[in-house]
């Protein structure tokens, strides 16, 4: 398995490919992809590499996470998947881009299907499992592989902090409190993939972030 991290939109967030070399399947976790350089940045790599998208998968709906979802549905034909609990997010998703000074036009892209706690998520010979982490959002979830020491946080969990709880329907007590039963039971060795910033690991964490 390897994975491929973009920086994009103004909000500088991580859109993910989780790609498996033997088959050359993939999938695309929190396409932010906003500007036409972005897009076809994105676009690029995906067919210059011969990739086949599987899924498209958001940790939650945020508007800097979903930007791209359109655009995917559009140029692959794959639609993206989500918690049900944040799919009122996409009706905001361009005043919210207002208020940050983020020109958007995009067309917010319905959802494909729900990603519930528990779900199997397989890519070639590994799979990843949903898990519920209420907080940053209502329906924030993280994707976890344990065969592959991999945990995509999105925005719930950072290198040396937490995801903003001061957003509509966030909850600084439901977040924490799902990190430390959920996500810092981890093994030490998990490398914690975020929706912003660099890379960490559980380990890490568990020992240097204040939060949890």
């Amino acid at each position: 398995m390897y994975i491929k991290r973009f920086v994009f939109n103004p909000l500088e967030e991580n859109t993910y490919l989780v790609i498996d070399e033997k088959t050359k399947h993939c999938l695309i976790i929190d396409a932010g992809c906003l500007s036409t350089i972005e897009k076809q940045t994105f676009a690029d790599y995906i067919k210059n590499h011969e990739l086949i998208v599987d899924r498209v998968l958001n940790t939650h709906l945020h508007l800097d996470h979903c930007f791209g979802n359109h655009f995917i549905k559009e140029t692959f034909g794959v639609g993206p998947e989500a918690h049900k609990e944040d799919e009122s997010l996409l009706d905001f998703m361009n005043a919210h881009a207002a208020i940050f000074g983020i020109e958007c036009n995009e067309k917010p892209q319905p959802l494909s299907g729900y990603l519930n706690e528990g779900d199997i998520i397989t890519i070639g010979n590994s799979s990843f499992r949903v898990i519920h982490i209420p907080g940053h959002s209502k329906g924030s979830i993280a994707f976890y592989s344990e065969s592959e020491n991999t945990l995509f946080s999105g925005d719930s969990l950072f290198k040396g902090g937490i995801g903003r709880t001061d957003l509509p329907r966030g909850s600084y007590s439901d977040l924490t409190r799902n990190l430390i039963q959920k996500i810092m039971i981890l093994p030490d060795e998990t490398e914690i993939y975020s929706g912003h910033g660099e890379i960490s690991t559980i380990g890490d964490e568990r020992d240097s972030n204040p939060y949890v």
